[in-house]
């Protein structure tokens, strides 16, 4: 008797098999021995198979997780007050629609359909492989700092359960400049340091300055947290031990989250995904019925609409929706990877996008409300003088609020360190995850736990880089040189890869083949036009207005300088050194038709499923027939229309 074989990455989250799954009966069915159920049990599945997620909700709440970060919670509220305010939605709402969904969608899909990670993927067009391997690069050396703020999370967690909070009153060796945070007003007279900029210098203090009042929470921050330098020409020193410790926590998170890969990261998604609105709900409503948070919110989402058409207000529009999804970096194609070929990553696509807003905007208002009060508490009405960004904001605004509190203010710190760390440790174990699936695509006889474990013992010895006295300054600088010019570099060549060197038309034919869906105009011209085309005009504008990096009102060293143009080299650089090494690889008689085979997807191309791999070499010969021999224009029309 024959029975019907079906791979359970190839059966749709209710159980039946997608509609594009043959039906495999001439098979009989295996019995797993004794032996291969002890091996599936310890490495979570059968030799040569891929894992899966236990459940398809795991991956949404992993995707969540991801996406919504820090970068949710300090930089989209600083940065829509610093291009507009309530104006800002629009342009940021725009984007939203034309890159960041769009691009979403394209790497859930690409993922989902070849159960490759970011770097294996690229077998669609070898000789574009430099591209996933630059993503990895880069978003390797961003799980290294982005630790990094969660061991200073987790020191001001710690210190939240102080009583009093020991951020909120001066000590002696900060002098007769700092005025405690607990205090409400401060004297007429007597202006406060606060400023919009995180970079604002402190210890640079002038006799012409000494009558400038700097608040205990800016001052606990940078002198017994960071103990930050003036300057780094002389080094950057050597690392706080009491951060050390918090750095070396967060990674033991990361590492036993994700040692069996996603069938453990998937079961602890539920709570990362989810907890952290619990909390953020509770700190608005808190929020909310402060004196003055009301102010603090029409701030917050007061339109200025003559900033609608400046082109720096587009631009940190399409920035803050690049990184606060988290696109172009590999992490969605890793996610969607484990995948079954048949799960609706559309709907995931639409709630995972439409959520990270929702966030931005809930933070927005639980954030702005509480400085709504301490605006109300130091008696100014210009709320903009309490407002920090960036790490400021969460590390010296939120603290220097708290600290005016009249009840329980350790039952705040400690609610809004913990999201903090839920948030950070939620997006860090997608990053980590990426790396290791790269890692383990290259040599899947490497196991998890191992991977795992070597990578965190790597990045936690980098790591320390961040909590020395420069710390801050070498944050800034990778971020820089390393997360944004070669994410932004190998982001454009991605979207073009995919659209116009495998095709949109193709892409589309995928998306149908596996979802049974056809692919509406929109995703076409997205895909195809708008969203490289953005992207492109994106990245000219970066380069047209490049400013020398500065921290603290100084510009680096001409050493750092080179340590981050190194790092953008050493990153995009893959791309066309990858690129000769496939054009060599690639048999052929002539250097033509070793670049032509470059270019094409590799004849494993497809779903892992060999016989519905089958199926669709077939039907894709077929299908794109027609598109052979066509001219110029007329090949363009049908890769955007079909």
């Amino acid at each position: 008797m024959k029975t019907s074989q079906r791979n359970p990455a190839f059966v749709g989250d209710d159980g039946n098999s997608t509609t594009s799954t043959l039906a495999m009966s001439s098979l009989p069915a295996e019995t797993p021995t004794e032996a291969e159920q002890e091996a599936d049990k310890s490495t979570g599945g059968r030799e040569g198979e891929r894992d899966t997620w236990g459940k398809g909700v795991e991956f949404l709440m992993s995707c969540i997780a991801m996406s919504v970060g820090l970068g949710n919670v300090w930089r989209f509220p600083f940065t829509a007050l610093d291009n507009g305010g309530g104006a800002f939605l629009i342009p940021y709402l725009i984007v939203l629609f034309l890159i960041g969904k769009p691009i979403y969608y394209l790497e859930m899909v690409i993922g989902q359909f070849s159960s490759r990670g970011s770097v294996k993927v690229f077998d669609l067009c070898p000789a574009m492989k430099g591209v996933g391997i630059g993503q990895v690069i880069s978003i390797s050396m961003v799980t290294t700092y982005y630790v990094g703020i969660m061991g200073i999370t987790l020191y001001y967690f710690y210190d939240s359960f102080r009583n009093p909070l020991p951020w909120s009153e001066c000590r002696a060796e900060w002098g007769a400049v700092c005025v405690a945070s607990s205090q409400g007003n401060i004297s007429p007279g007597v202006s406060s340091s606060f400023s919009a900029s995180y970079n604002s210098s402190l210890n640079a203090i002038g006799p012409q300055q000494q009558q400038q009042r700097v608040a205990s929470a800016e001052l606990y921050f940078l002198k017994e947290v960071l103990r930050e330098k003036e300057q780094i020409v002389d080094g950057i020193g050597l690392p706080n031990w009491e951060l050390v410790i918090g750095l070396f926590v967060s990674w033991m998170c990361v590492f036993l989250i994700i040692r069996r890969g996603v069938k453990s990261s998937g079961k602890a998604s539920y709570f990362l995904a989810l907890f952290p609105y619990v909390i953020m709900g509770v700190l608005l409503v808190r929020a909310v019925t402060l004196p003055g948070s009301l102010d603090g919110i029409y701030y917050f989402i007061k339109p200025n609409w003559g900033k609608i058409l400046d082109p720096k207000v587009w631009y940190a529009a399409v920035t803050q929706c690049f990184y606060s999804l988290s696109v172009c970096f590999g992490n969605i194609i890793m996610y969607s990877s484990f995948n079954k070929f048949g799960h609706n990553v559309h709907r995931d696509a639409t709630i995972v996008t439409a959520l990270d807003t929702a966030t931005s905007l809930l933070a927005g208002f639980t954030i702005f409300g509480i400085l709504g009060h301490l605006a109300h508490e130091i008696g100014t009405e210009d709320i903009g003088k309490v407002v920090k960004g960036g790490a400021g904001l969460a590390f010296i605004s939120y603290p220097d609020a708290i600290a005016k509190f009249k009840q329980l203010p350790q039952i705040f710190s400690v609610l809004f360190f913990l999201m903090l760390f839920v948030l950070g440790i939620g997006s860090n174990i997608a990053m980590t995850s990426c790396t290791v699936t790269a890692i383990r695509d290259r040599f899947p006889n490497f196991k998890q736990w191992q991977c795992s474990l070597l990578i965190a013992v790597v990045s936690f010895g980098i790591g320390l880089i961040y909590i020395t006295p420069g710390g801050q300054y070498m944050l800034t600088l990778v971020d820089f040189f390393g997360a944004s010019m070669i994410a932004l570099v190998l982001g454009i060549a991605e979207l073009y890869t995919i659209g116009w060197i495998y095709g949109t038309d193709r892409l589309c034919k995928d998306i149908e083949f596996m979802l049974g869906r056809k692919v509406g105009l929109y995703w076409r011209l997205c895909w195809g036009v708008f969203t490289p085309l953005i992207m492109t005009i994106i990245l000219i504008y970066f380069y047209a207005t490049y400013e020398p990096l500065i921290y603290n009102n100084q510009p680096f060293p001409t050493w750092a300088y080179g340590v981050g143009w190194t790092i953008t080299a050493f990153g995009v650089m893959q791309l066309p050194l990858w690129m000769l090494v496939a054009i060599i690889r690639e048999p052929g008689n002539t250097l033509g038709e070793k670049i032509r085979g470059a270019f094409r997807p590799k004849k494993n191309w497809g779903p892992s499923d060999p016989l519905l791999r089958e199926q669709y070499n077939k039907q894709i010969e077929h299908e794109l027939m027609p598109k052979r021999g066509q001219g110029f224009w007329a090949s363009i029309k049908q890769n955007i229309f079909g």
